[in-house]
């Protein structure tokens, strides 16, 4: 544990002081670039002080953001996460305490250019250091040494995820179990029973994690095994047993002092994730709906008067959080019809007017739902809520479906950039947008609703074939 404990530590403080002193040193370059003229009109104190203010600054918003880098398993979007992070609260802090303390203009030029090189130089710092981490571990540097003590399917199952990629540096010794097991992977050698572990830790000082899979009636030899983990600096790892019955992630909790496997990490159900989308949610629906929307309802209600008779809004009932039931609002696309609320649109609908078909290829059609997310019944980004007579037939075909019902459905979603928009021509479709919107729910962030925006309005103007 120690050991753990110091190489993370290493590599942390390495991260934060080297980026301190790159957030110090953009700076001085800049304002020595920089002709004084210039400079002197944006910056009130000495270069020293702001540079050095900046630094701590840094300092701090990243050591509160976290480095994961040093983690063997981890996603890029899980570093580009912490970067952002950081940055958010370098801006917000420098911004404050810079006013504050009248050093300088922080809506100049010269700060707009520095917070944007700065944030390229961090990520390509952090992205470059990770590949490095990687192809060291690779050519045999910073490994760690793992038993494992079972071999049921979990622990198979194991012994697959820490020897997968190379570049995580683990390196399994072998397993214990009361018998060989044929079923175990060829590379993983049988070291003998359960009570061979402790004389096998004595003579293998170089052990870092033991992973035990043995069942609870084996638990005199558990209780042996954990006792001398603890008081040799060997991490011990429980692994339930639990693939017989269940095969997704689970998740550690604790009622009171009893821990709890929960099926999914549901990060939107703490309260201060949702506050942070709830606030989200009413800042982007509230400049939406009183700026850019007024003039599109205007020209949306004048064409659709011309084009097509009866109402410019469609409502629709559809199932949101918690399975409630609500009005989703819509430009109407179609003809007044009986199939409306039964039927998807398909590629050439003859529903569909051609005033129709142009807003939904361009998702004009979908802009009064953020009507929706300011009432509270739909957030900017989230699962696409679907009809009811859908969630009747598909939860019943379809394992997990309600999963989908555990937050506020979205304007835009998951599914939806990522290929899995429009109509649903064979079950395999919806399967897969479910998978996506599980898979949502289970990693969001903040950073991720950005990009999933982002996405979107990219996939506006590059066109989608499913748009229709």
């Amino acid at each position: 544990m120690l050991r753990n404990n110091s190489y993370n530590s290493a590599v942390s403080y390495f991260v934060i002081g080297t980026e301190t002193i790159i957030a110090g040193g953009l700076f001085f370059l800049m304002r020595k670039l920089f002709n004084d003229d210039y400079a002197s009109v944006v910056m009130d104190a000495t270069g020293l002080q702001i540079g050095l203010t900046l630094m701590l600054i840094y300092a701090i918003s990243a050591a509160t953001s976290g480095v994961v880098l040093y983690k063997r398993k981890i996603y890029a979007y899980e570093i580009m996460s912490r970067i952002m992070s950081a940055m958010l609260k370098f801006i917000l802090l420098s911004y404050c305490l810079l006013k504050a303390g009248n050093y300088m203009n922080t809506f100049s030029t010269f700060y707009l250019l520095y917070i944007l090189i700065l944030t390229m130089l961090i990520v390509l710092f952090r992205v470059s250091l990770r590949m490095m981490i990687k192809a060291y571990r690779t050519r045999g540097g910073n490994i760690r040494f793992v038993v494992l003590v079972g071999s049921s399917r979990s622990m198979t199952d194991l012994y697959g995820e820490l020897t997968d990629q190379k570049w995580a540096g683990y390196n399994v010794l072998g397993y214990f179990d009361f018998e060989k097991n044929e079923n175990m992977p060829e590379g993983c050698e049988y070291l003998g029973t359960p009570e061979d572990v402790t004389g096998f830790l004595e003579k293998n000082h170089n052990v870092h994690y033991l992973f035990c899979g043995l069942r609870d009636v084996h638990r005199d030899v558990i209780t042996r095994i954990i006792s001398f983990c603890e008081n040799h600096i060997v991490r011990f790892y429980s692994v339930p047993n639990m693939n017989n019955y269940l095969q997704n992630k689970v998740y550690l909790e604790s009622v009171g002092s009893v821990p709890v496997l929960s099926l999914r990490k549901d990060r939107l159900s703490s309260m201060s994730n949702k506050i942070i989308k709830r606030t989200f949610d009413l800042v982007f629906s509230t400049l939406f709906l009183c700026t850019l929307f007024p003039v599109i309802l205007i020209i949306v209600t004048i064409i659709t008067k011309i084009t097509m008779p009866g109402p410019v809004f469609f409502r629709q009932k559809r199932n949101g959080l918690n399975d409630k039931e609500f009005y989703c609002l819509k430009f109407r696309s179609m003809k007044v019809n009986a199939d409306a609320d039964r039927l998807q649109a398909t590629k050439d609908d003859p529903r569909k007017t051609k005033w129709g078909n142009i807003m939904r290829k361009t998702n004009i059609d979908e802009l009064p739902q953020f009507i929706n997310v300011f009432m509270g019944d739909m957030s900017v980004v989230g699962p696409r809520p679907h009809m009811l007579k859908h969630t009747e037939e598909y939860s019943k075909l379809i394992d997990k479906y309600m999963v989908r019902h555990l937050v506020k459905p979205g304007v835009t979603g998951w599914s939806q950039v990522t290929g899995f928009r429009g109509e649903t021509k064979e079950l395999k479709d919806m399967q897969g947008r479910i998978r996506g919107d599980i898979w949502y729910i289970e990693n969001w962030s903040f950073w991720l609703d950005l990009y999933i925006i982002y996405r979107t309005v990219a996939n506006v103007f590059k066109g989608e074939e499913k748009a229709y």
